[in-house]
């Protein structure tokens, strides 16, 4: 059972600022974790008693156990949004945030695949045998690949949602954000192929338009591990093999090869350039590359 401070915190996370589940019970398991190690370290404490003394402690303790930059960055940021939260309600006068020093985070760029190896990619699941589990492989990848979308707004996609005459799909985002993503007609002759299946197979079919050998809607894990089963064999190169990496590349391609920075946040449902603009240094690494491949003084 949740602290009730933590509890009240949770519900206006959800139900407020409607937050997604994932994002929800990662900023739970940060401030349980958080006030675990308290009790451990000094007994029994009233939450608005710690100061920035007690928040440092824990912060040394995780950067003992080797706990990341990127980790510790966000443990961090989920306890501003908490104490923001407690001067919102006037649980608290003021915050011990202020003396807390974020770490440095060490520049990580997003791990996309390479247009030829996206090619040979998709010819090899053309020839892939037809069963659901396939089925469901070639059209989570080609999704991927072709909308940028996040494996939350894959799983959850309605058949309302997509429009085949106007050739779009209507997404719910983050922050229950709509946004229109053009789809090719590829892509709408497989699902609309997927769905007159669908309904032979299973006479109660569920609304969403992806689901298992049993009928049933996909759920985040077995969609991650078809896609990581389909990568591993067809990538080697591959550090990371996760359906995000698809939505990494489609961003980096359509940039690649012209797209503008502002269409590119629109069609991934970024809040900002910000977060947009990561996908431009793969970018520059190309350019890089061709610098040094085609200029005779490189």
């Amino acid at each position: 059972m949740l602290r009730p401070e933590i509890q009240l915190f949770v519900d206006y996370l959800k139900f407020e600022k409607r937050y997604s589940s994932h994002t929800v019970r990662a900023y739970q398991d940060d401030l349980i974790q958080f006030f675990d190690f308290l009790e451990k370290k000094y007994g029994e404490i009233n939450f608005k008693e710690i100061t920035h003394s007690f928040i440092r402690s824990w912060l040394v303790s995780l950067k003992e156990l080797k706990v990341s930059s990127r980790t510790m960055n966000r443990k961090i940021s989920t306890l501003k949004s908490w104490y923001k939260y407690q001067l919102k309600t006037g649980v608290v006068k003021s915050s011990p945030m202020g003396k807390i020093i974020v770490p440095k985070m060490e520049k990580r760029l997003p791990v996309f695949i390479k247009e030829l190896d996206i090619k040979n990619l998709m010819e090899a699941l053309e020839f892939s045998t037809e069963s659901w589990e396939t089925l469901n492989t070639k059209l989570l990848i080609k999704l991927f690949y072709a909308t940028g979308m996040r494996l939350t707004e894959l799983i959850n996609l309605k058949e309302n949602q997509i429009d085949y005459s106007k050739k779009q799909i209507k997404i719910l985002g983050k922050g229950n954000k709509e946004r229109i993503l053009p789809v090719s007609l590829e892509i709408l002759t497989m699902m609309k192929e997927y769905e007159q299946l669908k309904r032979k197979q299973f006479k109660n079919s569920n609304s969403e338009l992806l689901v298992r050998e049993n009928g049933k809607k996909l759920y985040p894990k077995y969609a991650y591990i078809l896609v990581n089963k389909i990568l591993s064999q067809n990538i080697r190169t591959l550090d990371k093999k996760s359906p995000h990496v698809l939505r990494h590349t489609f961003a980096t391609h359509l940039l690649n090869n012209g797209a503008n920075l502002s269409a590119v946040k629109d069609l991934l449902g970024h809040s900002s350039l910000a977060s947009t603009q990561v996908y431009t240094h793969n970018t520059i690494e190309k350019l890089k590359e061709v610098y040094k491949k085609a200029h005779p003084k490189a």
